[in-house]
C-alpha cells in the first residue's frame, strides 16, 4: 500500500467516527421530551422506573423536580418516543456504514 492510500484509509475511518459521534449527539437530544408538567429522557433507566410503578406515583423528572404523573401513561410515552428516534437512529447508521 502505498502512502496516498493509507492516508485516504485513515481520512475515511476518522470521518466515520466523527459522523458516528454527530449522529449520536443528535439523537440524544431528540430523547426529551414534555409531558405532565416535567421534562423527560426517554431511555432505560426511566423506563424500569415507569415499569415498576403503577397509577398516580411521583418521580423526578429530567431536572429534578417532582412531577406526580400516571406511570403506565408516561411508560407508554416514554417507550414511543424511544422506540421512534431509536428506529431512525438506525436508519441513519446504516446508511452511513453503507457509505463507507
Amino acid at each position: 500500500m502505498d502512502t496516498d492510500n493509507l492516508i485516504a484509509h485513515a481520512r475515511s475511518r476518522f470521518d466515520h467516527a466523527a459522523a458516528r459521534r454527530i449522529l449520536k449527539e443528535k439523537y440524544q437530544g431528540k430523547f426529551t421530551f414534555a409531558h405532565a408538567d416535567g421534562m423527560w429522557l426517554a431511555g432505560p433507566e426511566l423506563l424500569t422506573v415507569l415499569k415498576c410503578c403503577s397509577g398516580k406515583v411521583v418521580i423526578l423528572d429530567l431536572y429534578e423536580n417532582p412531577v406526580q404523573v400516571t406511570a403506565e401513561e408516561l411508560y407508554e410515552l416514554t417507550l414511543q418516543r424511544w422506540q421512534e428516534q431509536l428506529n431512525a437512529w438506525l436508519v441513519e447508521y446504516k446508511e452511513l456504514s453503507n457509505n463507507r
